[in-house]
C-alpha cells in the first residue's frame, strides 16, 4: 500500500473532470473538507441502507458496486477503476445507498462531503453544468447496460467488455495483449451472466482462434476479426 502521506487530495481533485477549470481557492476549500480513506482488499466502504454523506473518488485500486438479493446472490452493477468517482446521484436524492461498495484490491479513496459540493453549486454555474452532465452520462450508461442485457448475446457483451478493458495506449493496434483488470467471476456478474457461461464463451472464442486466454492475460490476434464476430453473433 502506498504511503497516504504522499497523496495530495487537492491534486487529485484538480484532475477530476468535474473540477476542471475551477478556481484553485475553491478546490483547496473542497480538499480541506475531504478525507482520505484506506481500504484493504475485501473491505466494505458502505452497505445498502447506509446514509450517503458525499461521493467518492478512487485514487488507486478497484471497487465494486453491487446488490445482494435476499437469497444472498450478488449482482455487480459497476466496477470502479482508478480516477473514477461514484455516489454523486444518490447524494442529491437524500436517500440511503441501494448498493454496497467493496474494495476488490487494496485501494485509496477520497471522500468529498455533500456540504462542500452544495456550497459550490450555489455560486458556480459552470460547476453545476458539469455536475448535471456527469449525472446525465451515468443515466445514459445505465440505459446502455439495460439495452445490452436485453438485446445482446453473452458473446456480444463479453467482446464489448474486453474492448473497454483494453489499455488506452493499445486501442489503435489490431493485435492486442493485455490483462483483465478484474477477476472472471466479477466480470461475469457485471455482464449479468454466470461465471460458467463467461468461461464457455471465452473457450469458444479461443477455439475459433479469435483470442487466447492464459489466466487473466488475453491475446487478441486480430481486433477487427473479433469485432466482426460481435456484429454477427
Amino acid at each position: 500500500m502506498r504511503d497516504h502521506k504522499l497523496i495530495s487530495i487537492e491534486n487529485h481533485l484538480a484532475h477530476l473532470p468535474l473540477f476542471a477549470g475551477m478556481a484553485t481557492s475553491d478546490i483547496e476549500h473542497i480538499a480541506s473538507c475531504s478525507k482520505l480513506i484506506h481500504a484493504q482488499k475485501g473491505d466494505v466502504l458502505f452497505r445498502a441502507g447506509d446514509a450517503c454523506t458525499g461521493f467518492h473518488l478512487l485514487v488507486f485500486g478497484q471497487v465494486k458496486l453491487a446488490f445482494t438479493s435476499s437469497q444472498g446472490n450478488e449482482k455487480i452493477v459497476e466496477i470502479i477503476q482508478q480516477g473514477q468517482s461514484f455516489g454523486e446521484a444518490i447524494m442529491f436524492l437524500d436517500r440511503t445507498y441501494i448498493v454496497f461498495a467493496q474494495a476488490l484490491q487494496d485501494s485509496m479513496l477520497i471522500h468529498v462531503p455533500k456540504e462542500a459540493i452544495l456550497n459550490e453549486l450555489e455560486h458556480d454555474y459552470g460547476f453545476t453544468k458539469k455536475m448535471l452532465a456527469g449525472l446525465a452520462k451515468r443515466t445514459h450508461d445505465l440505459m446502455t447496460d439495460v439495452e445490452a442485457y436485453s438485446l445482446q448475446s453473452a458473446k456480444q457483451r463479453i467482446i464489448g467488455y474486453l474492448m473497454t478493458d483494453v489499455p488506452q495506449a493499445a486501442i489503435d493496434t489490431d493485435k492486442l495483449e493485455f490483462e483483465l483488470t478484474a477477476g472472471k467471476g466479477v466480470i461475469a456478474s457485471r455482464l449479468n451472466i454466470t461465471q460458467e457461461h463467461f468461461s464457455r464463451v471465452l473457450h469458444d472464442l479461443s477455439d475459433s482462434g479469435l483470442l487466447e486466454v492464459h489466466g487473466k492475460k488475453i491475446r487478441i490476434p486480430s481486433v477487427s476479426k473479433l469485432l466482426k464476430t460481435q456484429d454477427n453473433p
